[in-house]
């Protein structure tokens, strides 16, 4: 029989599968989710390959993937006799709706469980988020009443598309950015009720470290949350500038003290707030302070040319009196605080009681009216107060020993989790598009979504640590070496890798994958579970 060569792209599918059998998903995921028939493929399968379509750089969406499969080694990827065929929108289907008959959330919990189990990850750093998605179509929130789904509707439209029903997605994520718990909420959800939703839940359904911060934004900082928390939940969040402590403390000339990053300077003290004692980190970011001014600048810009047009309108209009005059001048200046009457002087004038054309005669009854001359200039000491406060704004915590440098460090790792919500709304990935149009299923697909980021993450994280423990390094995007590799890049590192089968009919003799150095190496530090799909063995 004659011998044939059949070549296929793997790419950085390997890595991929080999990272979720590296968490050992498929046990968890199919002893909570058993399948159903001889004849159906186990749910962890369609998760897995779920998972590979929305890490595959191949612009399909999560859930629309038979063509995907049918030019790379499925049976390979996801197990012996699995063809592209057996991959349809029916068994998909029948997979989230399984999922959410478990339940989207207690389903990512279990795993959460059965990982930290396997893997120190660390939980001393808890951050806490939400985003949400537009999605296109009509929803008419018709779930059955009876299921307790997300609505899809209108809500606060993070990405200025205020035309889009959308749904919220909340996330916590460990220091390392690694979720640990997600959550699908309605599109009209409150952060502020959300996020504590998330804390609580979080400490039921995991076990974490005894000594452990929750690191949030604003919409985490109200009474109710902070009375909430107590003294017993350690927490760093950013005050609202409309917190009228908040505000003081913005607006007041204090002395800041550098850090040991020159970068920023500190201003504490103690506050309290909700019932709970705090202390409150005044931060100046040299950063923040130079993207303020350019705002700031722009910001006068418009003031000016709108206190032109007001000046405009004022010095049209003709007053009974000089007191309305100084009345009207004393408005102006309050709408206009940046800005100053200059040469500013109110004028009499003198008009015909009847309106007739010509000049006046020369006993004619005349009225008296008055208007205001004057030009606008910068108010100078005003500019001056005001960009004192520019690249400052206010942290808390209930530790009321805690080092303001050591807050900011803190609560900086909350790119952790923003990191993570920008990786599912990332083009490249397509791991957020939605067009399902039963709430269920877009319930289900919210927790593959953030399933397919612990992928990432854990690789990501596992790759790091290795090569910081043996003392290698990994060419990046510049060729220099480095230990900290996104994992986006190790993807395209591996972009282009083909395999080829030497096959003897229906048998495969041989099969050959040509890998570079950096490849050879990335695959040894991931360990077996990624070597086996490039043949290493």
């Amino acid at each position: 029989m004659e011998m044939d060569v059949q070549s296929y792209l793997i790419g950085h599918l390997g890595i991929v599968a080999g990272s979720f059998d590296a968490l050992n998903l498929a046990d968890v995921i199919d002893r909570v989710l058993p399948k159903r028939g001889s004849r159906n493929l186990p749910h962890s399968v369609i998760i897995k390959a779920m998972i590979l379509n929305g890490l595959g750089y191949t612009g399909q969406r999560l859930y629309l993937f038979p063509n995907f499969f049918k030019t790379i080694p499925t049976e390979k990827l996801l197990g012996k006799g699995i063809c592209p065929t057996d991959l349809n929108d029916d068994v998909v289907g029948r997979t989230l709706d399984a999922i959410y008959k478990y339940g989207a959330t207690e389903l990512f919990n279990e795993i959460s469980l059965h990982i930290m189990k396997q893997f120190s990850f660390g939980t001393q750093l808890l951050h806490a988020d939400t985003t949400n998605f537009g999605v296109y179509g009509k929803y008419e929130n018709d779930a059955p009443d009876s299921t307790d789904s997300i609505k899809i509707t209108f809500g606060h439209a993070k990405d200025g598309r205020m035309d889009l029903k959308r749904f919220v997605l909340g996330m916590v994520t460990n220091q390392f950015g690694l979720p640990l718990f997600t959550e699908a909420y309605s599109g009209n959800k409150s952060d502020k009720k959300s996020l504590m939703e998330m804390i609580q839940k979080t400490q039921q359904a995991i076990d974490l470290d005894d000594d452990n911060f929750w690191v949030a934004d604003s919409a985490l900082y109200t009474e109710e949350n902070i009375k909430l928390m107590g003294t017993e939940t350690k927490w760093i969040t950013h005050m609202p500038a409309t917190v009228a402590e908040a505000q003081e403390l913005l607006s007041s000339n204090l002395n800041m003290i550098p850090g040991s990053d020159p970068r920023y300077a500190f201003y504490a003290t103690d506050i309290n707030y909700g019932g709970v004692p705090q202390r409150a980190v005044v931060v100046w970011s040299k950063e923040m302070n130079e993207r303020n001014e350019k705002t700031f600048e722009r910001k006068i810009e418009k003031e000016t040319i709108e206190a032109g047009k007001d000046l405009k309108k004022l010095m049209r209009k003709k007053f009974a009196c000089i007191p309305d005059a100084d009345n009207d001048l004393r408005l102006w200046q309050s709408s206009h605080p940046h800005h100053l009457l200059d040469n500013v002087r109110v004028v009499p004038v003198m008009e015909k009681a009847e309106k007739k054309r010509g000049r006046p005669k020369k006993d004619e009854l005349l009225t008296a009216s008055y208007m205001i001359q004057g030009e606008i200039k910068l108010n100078e000491e005003a500019l001056i107060e005001a960009r004192k406060n520019l690249g400052r704004f206010v942290l808390a915590s209930n530790q009321v020993d805690l080092d303001p440098e050591v807050m900011l460090n803190y609560y900086k790792g909350q790119q952790a989790v923003e990191r993570g919500f920008r990786f599912l709304k990332d083009k490249s990935f397509h791991v957020s598009e939605v067009y399902l149009k039963k709430e269920e299923r877009i319930e289900a697909l919210c927790m593959i979504m953030v399933l397919s980021l612990l992928i990432y993450s854990f690789a990501e994280w596992k790759l790091r640590q290795e090569l910081k423990k043996t003392g290698q390094t990994v060419p990046n995007q510049l060729n220099k070496p480095t230990q900290r590799p996104t994992m986006r890049w190790v993807f395209e590192i591996f972009m282009g890798v083909i395999a080829s089968a030497i096959m003897d009919g229906e048998t495969i003799i041989k099969t050959v994958i040509h890998l570079s150095d950096p490849q050879k190496t990335i695959l040894e530090l991931l360990g077996s579970e990624c070597k086996k799909y490039y043949v290493m063995g």
